[in-house]
């Protein structure tokens, strides 16, 4: 069996200093509200109830009216913070419990608000009772049933994929022509930006075939009388908009209004938040711009950016003390996210000074990394140390956990998928290929020849009724070639066709990996890359993506029944898995997207391929190159979806440093789920390649740049302006010797340094540098450079192209870090 061998230091970091957060000061309500002040009462009785709130939070607590941008750390104890000004406002201002609204995200979120209220000394039940504490769609469906609106609520999510399968049926396209989840999903962001359906894109013809489609299911819902989530938001917008008298009626009721997660907020949110504020703005928002995540559906960090724009004069208070993990594992993620460019300023301390450091592993291979994961893992059950229920497993995206989901079913391990519960073997992408192979060994597996069909440009319904009434005339050994004589096949698809018979018997001599690399090569991945509608489903990267793991999976078979074997015996696990229930974790191991995991925490978190094109991915990494700016289009796959900007030609640039700051915040937001135990793994090789360390973890062991690294808390709670955005380059991992100027200063570009710069900022002491050879971009407006290896390949080159630009590089010098 082989042993996990933990670094405290990740490969190509060593040597430098590991990462730690200052230890805040024990200064709780104890010490900072005095016995003589008029609320001294209330904190009393918050302190005899166990609940000892820290000078940050007493200011966010105590403020009163106007606006409030409550910034809250990772662990920073934000609910406690709303629930307590809650019980202040009712306590000690005297402010009547109808007069306040609370809003969330979660049916979750909002049950505890509610529960936790009600157990805040001097709080009754029947003003807990009168209390409004809510979902957004909880709230405004609220509202809109007291006008009458009557229509049922259509949030069945098996029901609503049935109707666009019908939809798509009537319409002649094939029933997996898009996944239903795609449709809605482009529904649905459409409409959280105060869009119509009617205004979809339609330039392509994909884009016309599912703009058709979602009309038919607006038109179907109008009919059924059903509206769902969305049009909850939607429908109270325009009610408000169009019926001043009732957007008054609102503000008079509501006079103070808290919003928790205020960076996931899209745009119709944030409207309805706005309009329901007014004219009062005692509006307090809550949130943590380093943890927007989520714009793929909609959340604009630009919200909590902007907030002093918007409310010019609103207090901010920073939350930055860390109650959930040790220094270790707090100042990880604070290297981490000071990298970011565009990030209101902070800096976590930690409330305690033990814990164990972050661990970090490289394994050869996603097998060998799922495999001796799980191996510690059921060494520490298995003595005791820990239960199951203290691991998540979490990853960049759902392509993911292939090797992790394979061992976790062969070896019977406990566990919750809080994803689809997919197997990649099941994928839509992937279940052709696989039926190629199937055929391979039996020609006369009717189902594998119907799900081939569509890649022979032929119809599904109408290909099998030919073979079916030609096969109870004449039996073939090979059925598909009765379809030579389907009437309308032209002579180039018979061709095609009698040229895939020849491939199918071929393969059955091959290895799995050879045979899928065949099928690929000869058409699979031009038809996938030619397809509109595949290409409106999921992002080149992530088809390529999942199509490279499945040639992993099969190099570790000899032969094609071997592979076909397992992944039915893998199947048969999976189901038998989902069919136990997948409602409450239990004592199971949890996996999970990290988008998925956010709000939440674990006593131990392994945060799975930690190396360049996971995280940061390698869609995020193609938006900045040239070639994706050259096309103006920007696309980068977010929690196994593609979020495209379509940026002009001229933002594409500004675009793709977006999208890896969207990547970092990712990183970050995984290493804070941690309590007590942090394993990050970073395997070596990727989709057969060989895979760097993740930049995000190397850029956390650099020494601090110049300026510091935040605006400190005491500023913060006196009501320092919001927005105070704090710039940072973008560093390439160590390992590969790339380096790119901070965006924020043209110094940097001259000087070589990493820099930051943020208003009002003071200087720190400057880090130790020497002089290396590098190739120097000659482009006007180009930082890039690269740094020279002597006795490598560089030595006989003159000159080499711009990694960044293409344009000629010359050989230089510059000053880095030691």
């Amino acid at each position: 069996m082989n042993k996990l061998i933990f670094q405290h230091i990740p490969a190509g970091a060593a040597g430098e200093q590991i990462p730690r957060a200052a230890v805040a000061a024990e200064r709780t309500s104890r010490d900072s509200v005095s016995a003589g002040a008029e609320d001294a009462a209330y904190f009393r009785r918050l302190e005899a109830a166990g609940i000892l709130l820290n000078p940050p939070q007493i200011a966010a607590v105590r403020h009163h009216e106007g606006p409030l941008l409550t910034l809250a750390g990772a662990g920073s104890g934000k609910t406690s913070v709303l629930i307590c000004r809650t019980g202040y406002l009712l306590a000690v201002r005297g402010i009547s419990p109808s007069r306040l609204l609370l809003l969330t995200f979660s049916s979750k979120a909002a049950a505890e608000m509610r529960e936790r209220i009600a157990l805040l000394p001097g709080v009754t039940s029947a003003e807990a009772g009168r209390l409004q504490a809510r979902t957004f769609h909880s709230f405004f469906l609220y509202f809109l049933r007291r006008q009458g609106v009557r229509q049922d609520i259509f949030s069945d999510t098996r029901r609503q994929h049935i109707v666009l399968k019908q939809i798509m049926r009537e319409f002649g396209l094939p029933k997996d022509a898009y996944p239903p989840e795609t449709l809605l999903a482009l529904l649905s962001g459409c409409k959280m930006n105060i869009g119509e359906p009617a205004d979809l894109p339609e330039a392509t013809p994909g884009e016309q075939e599912m703009k058709a489609v979602l009309l038919r299911y607006e038109e179907w819902k109008n009919e059924q009388f059903k509206i769902d989530f969305d049009d909850v938001l939607l429908l109270a917008y325009r009610m408000l908009k169009a019926q001043p008298r009732l957007l008054e009626e609102l503000q008079t009721q509501f006079q103070y209004v808290m919003v928790d997660e205020f960076q996931d907020t899209n745009a119709l949110q944030y409207e309805l938040v706005r309009m329901l504020a007014q004219p009062h703005n005692n509006l307090m928002v809550v949130g943590d711009d380093d943890q927007t995540i989520y714009s793929f559906n909609g959340a604009r960090s630009e919200f909590i950016l902007d907030f002093d724009k918007q409310y010019p004069g609103a207090k901010v208070v920073t939350l930055d003390i860390n109650y959930r993990s040790g220094p270790a594992i707090v100042g990880l993620g604070n290297g981490i996210i000071r990298h970011n460019r565009r990030r209101l300023s902070k800096t976590l301390q930690a409330a305690v000074s033990g814990g164990c450091k972050p661990r970090y592993m490289r394994p050869q291979t996603a097998d060998e990394e799922a495999e001796l994961i799980l191996n510690h893992i059921v060494d520490k059950v298995g003595q005791s140390d820990r239960a199951y229920r203290d691991y998540a497993l979490l990853y960049r995206s759902s392509s993911s956990n292939r090797a992790l989901l394979e061992q976790l079913l062969l070896r019977d391990i406990p566990y919750i998928d809080y994803g689809e519960g997919q197997l990649i073997y099941e994928h839509w992408l992937i279940v052709p290929v696989l039926d190629h192979l199937r055929l391979a060994m039996n020609r006369r597996n009717f189902t594998a020849m119907e799900s081939i069909l569509p890649t022979l440009y032929i119809s599904r319904e109408a290909g099998m009724e030919h073979i079916r009434r030609m096969e109870a005339a004449q039996p073939k050994q090979g059925p598909l070639i009765h379809l030579t004589t389907l009437p309308g096949m032209a002579e180039f698809k018979v061709a095609k066709l009698r040229e895939r018979l020849e491939l199918i018997r071929a393969l059955a001599a091959l290895t799995p990996v050879q045979a899928i690399r065949r099928i690929r090569g000869d058409f699979y991945d031009h038809f996938i890359e030619a397809s509109e509608r595949h290409q409106a489903t999921l992002h080149r990267e992530m088809l390529n993506e999942m199509l490279d793991e499945l040639e992993t999976s099969a190099e570790r078979f000899a032969d094609i029944p071997a592979f076909l074997d397992f992944i039915g015996m893998l199947a048969e696990r999976n189901q038998a898995s989902r069919r136990q229930g997948q409602e409450e974790q239990g004592d199971r191991i949890a996996l999970m997207t990290i988008h998925k995991s956010k709000g939440l925490e674990f006593p131990v978190v392994f945060l799975i391929g930690a190396s360049e094109g996971i995280l940061p991915h390698s869609s995020a990494l193609e938006a900045l190159r040239p070639k994706e700016r050259k096309k103006g289009r920007s696309v980068v796959v977010i929690d196994g979806k593609a979020a495209g900007d379509g940026a002009s030609a001229g933002d594409s640039k500004e675009a793709g440093f977006a999208a890896l700051e969207e990547e970092r915040r990712l990183a970050y937001v995984a290493v804070t789920r941690a309590r007590e135990e942090l394993y990050i793994s970073s395997p070596a090789q990727h989709r057969g390649r060989k895979a760097e360390v993740s930049r995000f973890m190397l850029s956390a062991f650099r020494p601090e740049t110049p300026a510091g690294t935040g605006s400190s808390p005491a500023g913060a709670a006196a009501g320092g302006a919001a927005g105070r955005i704090a710039f940072h380059s973008d560093a390439e991992p160590r390992t590969r010797g790339f380096a790119r100027a901070s965006m924020s200063s043209p110094g940097t570009a001259a000087t070589g340094e990493h820099r930051r710069r943020e208003h009002g900022g003071g200087a720190a002491a400057p880090a130790r540098t020497h002089t290396v050879p590098v190739w120097a971009c000659t482009g006007a407006a180009c930082p890039g450079w690269t740094r020279i290896k002597p006795g490598g390949a560089d030595d006989r080159l003159a000159a080499k192209p711009c990694p960044l630009c293409a344009a000629p590089m010359e050989r230089s010098t510059r000053e880095v870090p030691v």
